[in-house]
C-alpha cells in the first residue's frame, strides 16, 4: 500500500547521526524520503539522532544542515533532536516493564562477557538466556531496595515477525532468532531501537525508508510498536551504494561527503538527479531529469533491491548535462561568485556586463562538466594577456617566422573591419587564406593560440567577438612580438 491510497497523511523522516559529514548514502536516503513526501503530498521531517554524546558534534550537525540545504532537501517542521526526548524514551521503556512486555535484568556486565566468551569458544553465537534474569519476588524486592543497577530487556514473544517491505517484498524473521534485547541500559539511557520507535511514534511517522543495513533492526522495532500499542508504519529498505569495484562505498573510492561535491563544481540538481538513480528507476531509459520531473515520476515501485554503483565519471557527465540545460541567468548567478573567487572579475562587474557574461557562459557550458571547468575556460575572456601553453606553441607555432607573418596579416585585416561581428571576421580571414593559397585552418589555429594560449576553445569567431576588438588586436600583436623574438 502506498501513501496515495493510505488514509493517513504521509509522514516520512530522515534521521542521521551527527557523528560525521552528510554521506552520499545518507543524502540518497533523505532524497528518496523527500521525493515520497513531495509526490504524495506528505511531510518530510528531520531528526538528529544525537544520543551518542561522545561521538555527536555540533560541526557534524551543521554539515548535515548545510548539505541538505545545498541539495534543496528542506524539511517541513522543526528539527527533532533525539537527545531531548530521553525522558520519553525512559517512560516508554518503563511502560513496557509495567505491562510485562519487558523485564529487569540485573546480570552484571562481567557475567555477560564471560558467557559471551564461552559461546564464542564453542563456536556459537551468544544469545541471552531469559532464565538468567528470573528472580523471585523477594529477591527482586531486595535488589530494588538496594538500588542495584539493572537494564530493561524486551520480552520477545514466540512466533514470526514479518512485514511487506516496499523494496524487498515480504521479509520474515523467526522470533526465536531474536534475543531478548536491551531497550534501556542500566544507566537509564535508551538503546537505539527503543529511542527510534519512541520518536517515530511521537512524530507520527507512517513510512520508514532507510538503508537495508537496518533490516535486522526492523523485527525488533515492529515488536516494540505493537507492545506500545502503536500503529506499525510501512518499511522500505533501499540498497547499499557500492564503488565501481563492487565494494561498499568508502573514502578509498574518493569523496563520499556531499559537501566535497558541493565545492567541486557540481550543481545541486545534478547531484540530486544522480543520487535518485542510485537504487531507483523511472521505468524507462530517461536519465537526465529536473527536480520537478523527479517528483512527478517518483514511485516506490521503481526502487531496486540490488546494490547501486557510485560512478564519479557518470556524476560528472550528469552535471555536464545539467550545465547545458540550466537557464543561463541561473548559471550566471552560480558562476559569478566563482569568477570573483578566481580573481578574474567582480560580481558587480559581471552584473553590469550581464549580457556579455551570459554570452561567454553559453560558449563555455557546452564544453564543461563542472562549474570549475567553466571558470578555467573563461580565463582568456577576462585577463589582459594570456600565457601560451608550450604544447600549443610547439604544435601551432612551429615555424615562428611564417606564423608571425600570418598573424600580422590577420591582425591588419581584423583591425580594419568596419563591424566587429562573426560574419565579417570570417569573410575577411577566409579571403586572406585564399590570397595566400592556404587553408582557413592555417590562420584560425595560430590565431586561437594567440587569443587564448590554447589549442582548444569555442569557435574562433565567437572568441574574437567576446574578447573584443581592442583586446583581440592587442593579443595578436603580442603574439607576433613573441614569435619574432623567438625566431
Amino acid at each position: 500500500m502506498t501513501a496515495a491510497s493510505s488514509a493517513k497523511r504521509p509522514r516520512v523522516r530522515f534521521a542521521p547521526s551527527p557523528t560525521g559529514f552528510l554521506h552520499v548514502g545518507g543524502a540518497r536516503t533523505a532524497l528518496f524520503n523527500w521525493l515520497y513526501a513531495k509526490k504524495y503530498d506528505g511531510d518530510f521531517l528531520l531528526r538528529i539522532e544525537d544520543t551518542d554524546r561522545q561521538r555527536s558534534t555540533d560541526e557534524s550537525t551543521r554539515a548535515i544542515f548545510e548539505g541538505m540545504e545545498w541539495l534543496g532537501l528542506t524539511w517541513d517542521e522543526e528539527v527533532v533532536y533525539q537527545g531531548a526526548n530521553v525522558a520519553r524514551h525512559y517512560a516508554d521503556a518503563h511502560r513496557l516493564l509495567e505491562t510485562g512486555a519487558a523485564y529487569r535484568d540485573f546480570t552484571p556486565q562481567a557475567e555477560l562477557e564471560r558467557l559471551r566468551g564461552e559461546a564464542e569458544a564453542r563456536g556459537d553465537a551468544f544469545k541471552f538466556d531469559r532464565s538468567l534474569a528470573e528472580l523471585s519476588e523477594e529477591a527482586l524486592a531486595q535488589k530494588l531496595a538496594a538500588n542495584e543497577p539493572y537494564a530493561i530487556r524486551f520480552r520477545v514473544p514466540e512466533g514470526t515477525t514479518e512485514w511487506p517491505d516496499l523494496v524487498h517484498g515480504r521479509i520474515a524473521f523467526p522470533n526465536k532468532d531474536v534475543e531478548d534485547f536491551i531497550i534501556l541500559r542500566s544507566d537509564g539511557t535508551p538503546v537505539y531501537n527503543m529511542a527510534v520507535v519512541s520518536d517515530d511514534i511521537a512524530m507520527g511517522i507512517t513510512l520508514v525508508m532507510r538503508g537495508d543495513d537496518h533490516i535486522s533492526n526492523t523485527p525488533k522495532q515492529i515488536l516494540l510498536y505493537r507492545a506500545l500499542g502503536a500503529d506499525v508504519p510501512q518499511f522500505g529498505h533501499v540498497p547499499m551504494i557500492h564503488g565501481t569495484d563492487g565494494k561498499k562505498l568508502s573514502k578509498r573510492h574518493g569523496a563520499t561527503a556531499v559537501g566535497d561535491y558541493q565545492h567541486q563544481g557540481l550543481l545541486p540538481q545534478a547531484m540530486l538527479n544522480f543520487l535518485a538513480l542510485l537504487g531507483w528507476s523511472p521505468g524507462d531509459d530517461t536519465e537526465v531529469m529536473t527536480v520537478p520531473q523527479l517528483i512527478e515520476r517518483f514511485s516506490v515501485h521503481g526502487l531496486h533491491a540490488k546494490a547501486a554503483v557510485f560512478d564519479t565519471k557518470k556524476l560528472e557527465w550528469m552535471n555536464g548535462q545539467h550545465l547545458a540545460q540550466i537557464p543561463i541567468a541561473e548559471l550566471a548567478a552560480i558562476v559569478a561568485p566563482l569568477i570573483e573567487r578566481a580573481g578574474l572579475g567582480t560580481v558587480a562587474d559581471l552584473q553590469a556586463r550581464h549580457a556579455w557574461f551570459c554570452g561567454v557562459l553559453e560558449l563555455l557550458r557546452i564544453r564543461a562538466r563542472l562549474t570549475d571547468e567553466i571558470v578555467e575556460q573563461a580565463r582568456p575572456f577576462f585577463v589582459e594577456s594570456v600565457e601560451y601553453d608550450p604544447e600549443a606553441v610547439s604544435k601551432q607555432w612551429r615555424d615562428a617566422a611564417a606564423t608571425s607573418d600570418i598573424l600580422e596579416a590577420t591582425r591588419e585585416r581584423l583591425a580594419s573591419l568596419a563591424d566587429w561581428e562573426p560574419a565579417a571576421m570570417e569573410e575577411a580571414l577566409r579571403t586572406l587564406a585564399e590570397e595566400r593559397g592556404i587553408s582557413g585552418g592555417k590562420i584560425f589555429q595560430p590565431l586561437r593560440v594567440a587569443l587564448t594560449g590554447l589549442t582548444v576553445s569555442p569557435g574562433i569567431f565567437d572568441v574574437l567577438l567576446y574578447v573584443g576588438r581592442e583586446r583581440s588586436v592587442a593579443r595578436i600583436a603580442e603574439a607576433v612580438a613573441y614569435l619574432r623574438q623567438s625566431a
